[in-house]
């Protein structure tokens, strides 16, 4: 059996640009995707909190070091500039790697730089 476990979460990620005429997904800087092992077009689930709206695209890197967090295509009418959100990346684990799995979290300022970064007990 697997199981669904959170695997990697950027907490208030602050979106920088919109981008309606793309072809869609979340752009996110390389350094905050590396630092929780997100991958390139990695499924991802994105909740927004400043409207409640929660959609699952996909991750595509933005260049290291510009804290670019970009709602693409469809994405951009879940959200504005401005907007906090939190990402998510799961992982399926079996019962025996659940007992040892600790998820990578990063929690960002409003510049989207990294304040903290925790493992989850």
């Amino acid at each position: 059996m697997l199981i669904t476990m959170l695997k990697s979460k950027l907490h208030h990620a602050r979106v920088t640009e919109s981008e309606l005429e793309y072809n869609g997904s979340l752009t996110i800087d390389r350094d905050l995707m590396d630092s929780v092992r997100l991958h390139p077009y990695e499924k991802i689930l994105v909740a927004n909190m400043a409207n409640g709206e929660r959609f699952e695209t996909y991750a595509i890197p933005a260049p290291r070091g510009s804290r670019t967090i970009c709602l693409n295509g469809a994405t951009a009418h879940k959200g504005a500039v401005g907007d906090r959100l939190i990402i998510f990346a799961f992982a399926q684990l079996s019962e025996d790697e659940v007992a040892s799995h600790k998820p990578l979290v990063t929690i960002l300022d409003a510049g989207n730089n990294p304040v903290a970064k925790a493992i989850k007990p």
